[in-house]
């Protein structure tokens, strides 16, 4: 297949173009370079090239001739600096999306797979002993200040044990990002119901790996231990260093995105299906710190109290439903997938 690849140059979208181009796909990739996203120019991926925004109505249309398929990786990432942010996330993620599904449709593409997120679920599973499952609202900033971290059943107040969210879970978008990112499947599913399209959202868990960026408000936490470690300095753990994530490994993300791609032709048409992309295997943010400070060699973690408004406490995936459905699975482990990480180099360095 002829595949646009939007974000193309971007961390996961980089690493998709190597994936696609392996597995006989021809992919084309539309990237913007965005200051935000690219403090400094990348490495150019070694594909057909557009340099566009995906905002760009006529330079999506002219990206789209002659291709059968779009994995929309274009997009503003992170919790970002403060709420000033709002206008650019919305615009990116939002009015891009937008304006490349309306060129999809016009032009007869009817595949698409959509790099989602798991934050359009707030936080993840949990269970209390009296209640069974319960959805715990936003925590609240003077239980944060007093360093109570954890959120409380909401019925009756008791410690709640947190677990693996699935698919079905219903979606809470705490922030600013996670709210454009589950606009981004809403306006996905209008599409495919309108023009008869087929589409797939792959909700990302953490994603890590060579290539993530550096120094930029709007990477991931891996990028900022990393970044740290880089600088000789210990990372900073926001917290107690005890809320639990998925790590995912980027090649496990890219091979997900090439196997829910190829099965596309398969599925009914007018239909969105998300699917959780992590690799099952929850892990401590405190224990990743420490990971990559062994494996780098560097100083070890400090744990240091401070939160973020917007952050979740737990959120962990069943990526089952993947595994199950399109026989995908995480090769990478969470130990050897540090370790690479620690040696390998950040965009920017």
């Amino acid at each position: 297949m002829r595949v646009l690849v939007t974000g193309g140059a971007g961390f996961i979208g980089s690493h998709l173009v190597r994936t696609l181009a392996g597995r006989g796909h021809t992919p084309v990739v539309l990237d913007a370079l965005l200051p935000s996203a690219h403090p400094r120019l990348p490495p150019l991926p070694e594909a057909e090239w557009i340099h566009a925004d995906v905002r760009d109505r006529q330079a999506v249309a002219r990206a789209l001739r002659g291709v059968d398929a779009v994995c929309h990786q274009a997009a503003m990432v992170g919790l970002g600096k403060d709420f000033a942010d709002a206008p650019d996330y919305v615009s990116c993620n939002d009015l891009g999306t937008a304006v490349l599904l309306a060129a999809m449709a016009e032009a007869g593409v009817r595949r698409l797979v959509l790099a989602g997120s798991m934050v359009v679920y707030g936080e993840g599973r949990y269970d209390c002993p009296a209640h069974g499952p319960v959805r715990p609202g936003p925590r609240a900033v003077s239980a944060l200040d007093a360093g109570r971290f954890e959120p409380l059943c909401p019925s009756c107040g008791a410690e709640l044990e947190p677990g693996l969210v699935g698919e079905d879970a219903p979606t809470d978008p705490r922030n600013v990002y996670a709210a454009t990112k589950l606009a981004q499947e809403h306006l996905a599913a209008s599409w495919a119901r309108a023009s008869g399209g087929r589409a797939v959202a792959l909700r990302y868990h953490n994603v890590y790996g060579p290539g993530m960026p550096k120094d930029t408000p709007y990477a991931g936490v891996a990028s900022f231990f990393r970044s740290s470690l880089a600088r000789g300095e210990a990372p900073q753990v926001f917290e107690d260093g005890r809320q639990r994530r998925d790590f995912v490994h980027v090649r496990d993300v890219a091979a997900a995105n090439a196997v829910a791609l190829e099965s596309l032709g398969d599925r009914p048409p007018a239909t969105l299906t998300p699917y959780n992309t992590g690799s099952g295997t929850p892990h401590t943010v405190g224990d990743m710190a420490r990971a990559l400070a062994r494996a780098y060699g560097g100083p070890a973690p400090v744990v240091t109290g401070e939160y973020r408004l917007g952050d979740v406490r737990h959120i962990t995936a069943s990526s089952e439903r993947l595994t199950a459905e399109l026989g995908w699975k995480p090769e990478v482990l969470f130990d050897e997938g540090m370790t690479e990480f620690a040696s390998s180099r950040l965009r920017g360095e």
